[in-house]
């Protein structure tokens, strides 16, 4: 998360030569692209973890949050 960004609380995804940022109210793609399968996993992660990522972008403290088991 980059804190001096606009609205809507959104975090950002890289994966190999892909990036995205990913709304974390909806979970949509609001710029960049990735791949069926990795955007699958990023969602999933992604749901486990909304009320953290969220409090994270309200707060701005960013702490590392668990990979998807």
């Amino acid at each position: 998360m980059y804190f001096d960004e606009h609205q809507p609380p959104h975090f950002h995804v890289i994966y190999n030569e892909y990036r995205a940022s990913i709304s974390i109210q909806t979970f949509n793609i609001l710029s960049g692209f990735l791949p069926a399968r990795v955007r699958g996993l990023v969602t999933e992660w992604a749901e486990i973890h909304r009320e953290k990522l969220l409090a994270i972008w309200e707060n701005q403290k960013f702490h590392k949050l668990p990979p998807l088991i």
